[in-house]
């Protein structure tokens, strides 16, 4: 079973969120602050981390940033208390995966962390005999298997669900890919958390697009996105 980092400074809670995942089969490895948290990262290379927000030593978001440095693919999730919408967009913009408020159900956590593991797969290796070449972004070249985006000498290594958007979008270039469709294929439903979410990963798609004026991701209103080449 997968092995998940819980990162969590609340005794009680903590305890009760490790008994109930390791009863479902999962291994979990447990850190008390976010110091603590990054260190077990390093030593163990969990499948998924699932921390709080607010901690002693390094909070939640700072804890992402440095994993998000090290490790653009492993699934984040945050347990919070805070639900203001700037608080849940920044998470994202750190690097976060999935957002769950406190207080929570053990139900809800685990039908997200299966979630965020299953997106999280790589995808199917590509047979050696039937090589698959890059696809063509204006003057960058995407290898949607290795999840690879490069620009002349430059590469930059994409996330899971970065390659997966970023290959709809190519696939539909030039014209509309719905909003709804790609939050239900992507995140699994259509909520407003998971639409913000999405917007996040457009931003950061079109950060890494920006060296070519001619490869745009444009909005269009009510209905989506259009990757315009």
């Amino acid at each position: 079973m997968p092995t998940i980092l819980l990162v969590e400074d609340e005794p009680s809670l903590a305890l009760i969120v490790q008994d109930s995942l390791e009863s479902r089969g999962f291994t979990v490895d447990f850190a008390a602050d976010g110091e603590a948290g990054l260190a077990q990262f390093r030593q163990r290379c969990p499948d998924i981390v699932v921390a709080d927000v607010m901690m002693p030593r390094l909070d939640g978001f700072s804890l992402a940033a440095q994993i998000r440095r090290e490790n653009a693919g492993v699934p984040i999730l945050f347990l919070t208390a805070r639900s203001q919408t700037a608080d849940v967009v920044r998470g994202f913009e750190l690097g976060g995966n999935d957002y769950l408020k406190k207080p929570f159900s053990m139900d809800e956590l685990i039908v997200r962390i299966r979630a965020l593991l299953a997106r999280a797969q790589p995808p199917a290796p590509v047979p050696e005999t039937v090589p698959a070449g890059p696809l063509t972004l204006g003057r960058y070249q995407f290898d949607y298997p290795r999840q690879k985006l490069r620009l002349d000498a430059h590469e930059e290594t994409l996330t899971n669900r970065e390659a997966e958007l970023l290959k709809r979008l190519h696939d539909q270039r030039n014209q509309v890919l719905e909003r709804g469709a790609v939050l239900r294929e992507l995140w699994g439903d259509d909520s407003f958390f998971n639409g913000r979410s999405l917007d996040v990963f457009i931003t950061r798609l079109r950060r890494c697009l920006k060296n070519d004026p001619q490869v745009q991701i444009v909005n269009v209103r009510g209905i989506g996105y259009k990757l315009i080449l």
